[in-house]
């Protein structure tokens, strides 16, 4: 393992994201680059983040890949490269709503920029999906989600990534509809 990489494995698997998400390492695709590592973040907005919850279905979920290329590729313009994926459930009032693909990309944007993490050619979709269940499918009948696909290329620097890894955790945590940090939601009155 090339040291520039294992220097970059090291500050991703450093970041301590809050306490509602879940990280875990995942075992990565082998052939998308000479070196590579991955992991999962997964929330649910009822998560309490003592590890007793069972996230077998959680309401938003994401990996995040990084790429190593000694050599470097052009279409990366470096030697490292980031994808994601992050699927989150749609609520009811926000089914159809055309403005969402364009939020889901400033939610990426916006985590990238406030932890500073620089980056070049970054590029991706943002697709609204629905699925109905049939038959004896376990779960709800319908689920609607947002899943964002994403990739790009860290800035070339002394290899330290966790600024990449910590907003891509506020990227999920986001998309899970989780409040900043500090800040605390109203509770809801009942009726």
């Amino acid at each position: 393992m090339p040291a520039p990489f294992a220097h970059a494995v090291a500050s991703l698997a450093a970041v301590r994201p809050r306490p509602e998400l879940v990280v875990r390492p995942l075992e990565a695709p082998p052939r998308l680059a000479p070196h590579s590592w991955a992991m999962s973040v997964e929330a649910d907005i009822v998560h309490r983040g003592d590890g007793t919850d069972d996230l077998d279905e959680p309401d938003t979920s994401g990996r995040l890949i990084l790429l190593h290329d000694p050599a470097g590729q052009e279409a990366w313009e470096g030697t490292f490269r980031f994808v994601c994926f992050v699927q989150a459930r749609l609520e009811r009032e926000q089914l159809g709503d055309e403005m969402l693909p364009v939020i889901a990309w400033s939610w990426l944007t916006e985590a990238l920029d406030g932890h500073a993490a620089g980056h070049r050619a970054l590029g991706g979709t943002v697709t609204q999906t629905s699925s109905v269940r049939f038959g004896d499918i376990a779960g709800p009948a319908r689920d609607d989600d947002v899943e964002l696909r994403a990739s790009w290329s860290p800035l070339p620097g002394d290899g330290d990534l966790a600024a990449h890894a910590a907003a891509f955790c506020q990227l999920v945590a986001t998309a899970a509809g989780l409040p900043p940090i500090g800040v605390r939601t109203l509770a809801q009155r009942s009726g």
